[in-house]
């Protein structure tokens, strides 16, 4: 008894003090146990100004964030990155000092890195997921950094929510799952508890999220810099990439398969195009306000939660940027560069965006301990061009060796060298603005608006862009268990429109919500929808070419020959390796087999015509690569008796020209051609086609398996 008494008296011992943790956790501390009255805003000189650096709380928390994660980045961990130019296209003087903004002869180096978000280095490539966009430009002046992503606006308004998001997106602390993916429920748990991060979260489960290539996505710097010229006139401004072959995406399904058919599906395309002399391009543009017009737009031009609309603020187009060499070294270069808001040139200056202000610190920040200390700007990918000159000395991993007793300023020994630069010998001088207010925790009141750009990103959605997010709501949300948290999110998305919301909930096994949201209106920007993006050019695309012994080749030389005329890649696809011969007995190359690649690894699909057409019906890889490519909306065309291998397989509802005509067909992206038809017209239509990249009106025929 006791013993039995003792066993009693511990129980309650241990419940108490397991309120008595629990009691202690209730309020939110500082690592120093001091309780913490707001983690939402930093602290600021007035709402809308710079953060303070006496935040405790906030460089806290971002520190300790900023080094959770050895060695790998804490974000931005999986990339890819490549060497190029940037040319200007006039100079622009009168809105920037910026030499590299000046003489559009002058070639400025760079350095990319894409890469994508959550995941960690080994995950995939073709996650859901914002991809990161950051550049180097290595000028005259010293490097300048625009870090970016895909996505032109963010999931919060304040750099103090950073770890927050971080903490809530990366996979769940006590199982360490799932890895590269937001489908869970910590990550929906803290969006419906967030409404800023309404606007993001639509671009998020949008195709932005899967970007085809990293060469067909557009890039953002996200936060409002300043561009000052000569005589200290400042704008603010927005930067702007956008890919030259355009904006595309995947499928969510291609996606999937990708990830473990070929994880590298970006990072591979990426390193391929540049080695095949398909260098990427994207050109440079600027939103500017002038400071005056600042407060007269509905939205505040410093809320990293917002566009500036295009069709209020146009884009100015000033200059391209081509990336045409490969780095020599993944780790030495790709690995190691370090990225930072905080590096500007003389002619760019920064906001008080509250995001960008946070960025400053924390990049930095995360780079001492990532790179071994306060030298890792002397590792060649992050040494600038322009001569350097301090007084910093020691360290970790320190390169320089520095001659000579003098490490300070002002100094007699060494005739005060190096000594500070006036502005007119290049010094960089931060721009003077008036900054006055009480020291508060808080934000100006059109940082609230958090579903009026969320609807407008709605509206400007194509119909089938609109289905793909509806569908990517019902992938998310079905995974997480907690129907609260599913409720939650109905409710938030709610605001943005009603019926959206609807369709979410008849997918998630949560009921609608008991007052459905008012509709999103009609107000469009359609700058935003990929529907409307460049659709003329096949460069670079690649096409599978199904053949195998007895295909007849003038058909496919001619094929072959239209397409990389044209800029694209034809692949031959067969069986093995090796060579096949066809009917006439001449001999071709295949470039895959089947067990080595897949359709989702390809742009479009073309099956000549010949006698090899009875073996490929009879192939169950054939017809489900054929099933698989249509279901994924990619052109496919097919001539001769190729087009009774489209014929074995399950596509229906689609027409086809007669294997024995004369004539081209085109229906719904497939495009075929009867035996004594023209080749060079089919061609054409069939390079149409790849041009559209995806063909949407096949989406309502899912009975296709594949």
């Amino acid at each position: 008894m006791d013993e039995r008494r003792k066993i009693d008296e511990k129980s309650k011992q241990e419940q108490l003090d397991t309120v008595r943790e629990d009691a202690e956790r209730e309020f939110l501390t500082t690592n120093q146990g001091v309780r913490v009255s707001h983690t939402d805003d930093s602290l600021k000189a007035g709402e809308r100004g710079p953060t303070l650096l006496e935040d405790f709380h906030f460089r806290e928390k971002l520190t300790h964030f900023d080094h959770e994660r050895i060695p790998e980045r804490v974000v931005h961990a999986r990339g890819s990155g490549a060497h190029g130019y940037f040319q200007v296209y006039e100079p622009m003087t009168e809105y920037t000092r910026a030499a590299f903004l000046q003489d559009p002869s002058k070639k400025t180096p760079v350095f990319v890195r894409f890469s994508t978000v959550v995941g960690f280095r080994g995950s995939a490539d073709t996650v859901r997921d914002v991809r990161g966009f950051a550049t180097k430009f290595y000028t005259e002046e010293g490097n300048y950094d625009l870090v970016g992503n895909n996505m032109p606006v963010f999931f919060i308004v304040d750099a103090i929510k950073f770890p927050d998001l971080v903490h809530a997106i990366k996979p769940e602390q006590h199982h360490q799952m799932p890895q590269a993916s937001a489908a869970h429920d910590t990550f929906w748990d803290f969006v419906g508890n967030l409404p800023e991060i309404t606007h993001m979260i639509m671009w998020v489960l949008s195709d932005r999220a899967l970007p085809r290539s990293y060469r067909m996505m557009d890039g953002f710097g996200v936060n409002t810099f300043r561009f000052v010229n000569a005589g200290g006139k400042a704008r603010f401004v927005k930067f702007h990439w956008r890919p030259l072959l355009g904006v595309h995406s995947l499928v969510w399904d291609e996606t999937q398969k990708l990830a473990g058919k070929d994880p590298d599906f970006n990072r591979r395309d990426l390193w391929e195009a540049i080695e095949m002399g398909d260098y990427p391009e994207f050109e440079f543009g600027v939103q500017m306000i002038e400071e005056e017009d600042e407060h007269t737009f509905e939205f505040n031009i410093l809320d990293a939660t917002k566009i500036w609309p295009e069709e209020e603020v146009p884009i100015r187009w000033i200059g391209k940027m081509t990336l045409n060499r490969n780095p020599d070294n993944f780790f030495a270069e790709t690995e190691q560069v370090a990225f930072c808001p905080a590096n500007v040139v003389p002619g760019i200056d920064l906001s008080n965006d509250p995001l960008l202000q946070g960025r400053l610190f924390s990049y930095l920040d995360t780079q001492l301990i990532r790179l071994g200390g306060p030298n890792f700007q002397e590792i060649p990918i992050n040494r600038p061009l322009a001569p350097v000159a301090n007084n910093q000395r020691e360290g970790y991993n320190r390169m320089t060796i520095n001659s000579g007793e003098i490490s300070y300023f002002p100094n007699a020994l060494g005739e005060n060298k190096p000594r500070p630069a006036p502005a007119e010998e290049g010094g960089f001088v931060h721009y003077q603005e008036k900054v006055e207010g009480w020291k508060i925790r808080a934000r100006g009141e059109k940082f609230n608006d958090h579903f009026s750009q969320a609807k407008l990103f709605w509206n400007s959605m194509s119909d089938a862009e609109k289905e793909h997010i509806v569908k990517a709501f019902h992938f998310e949300l079905g995974k997480v268990a907690d129907e609260g948290v599913r409720r939650r999110v109905v409710d938030l998305i709610n605001n943005v429109d009603g019926d959206l919301a609807i369709r979410v909930a008849a997918g998630i096994g949560v009921p609608p919500p008991a007052e459905k949201g008012a509709s999103s209106g009609t107000k469009k920007s359609p700058n935003l929808s990929q529907e409307n993006t460049v659709r003329d050019t096949v460069k670079s695309r690649k096409v599978a070419i199904l053949a195998m012994d007895g295909y007849d080749h003038n058909e496919v030389m001619q094929v072959k020959q239209a397409l990389k005329d044209a800029g694209a890649h034809p692949l031959v696809v067969s069986q093995f390796r090796g060579m096949i011969t066809s009917a006439d007995g001449r001999e071709m190359e295949v470039d895959k087999s089947y067990v080595t690649t897949a359709s989702i690894m390809y742009d479009a699909v073309y099956i000549p015509g010949g006698k090899h057409t009875d073996t490929l019906k009879s192939q169950g890889y054939v017809l489900h690569f054929v099933n698989e490519a249509f279901k994924h909306c990619k052109p496919i065309g097919a001539t001769g008796e190729g087009i009774e291998v489209l014929e074995a397989s399950d596509i229906r509802g689609v027409k086809y020209a007669d294997a024995g005509a004369g004539e081209d067909v085109v229906d719904m992206g497939v495009v075929t051609c009867g035996s004594r038809g023209d080749m060079h017209s089919f061609a054409g239509n069939f390079k149409t086609a790849i041009a559209q990249h995806r063909h949407w009106d096949r989406e309502k025929k899912e009975q296709v398996p594949a």
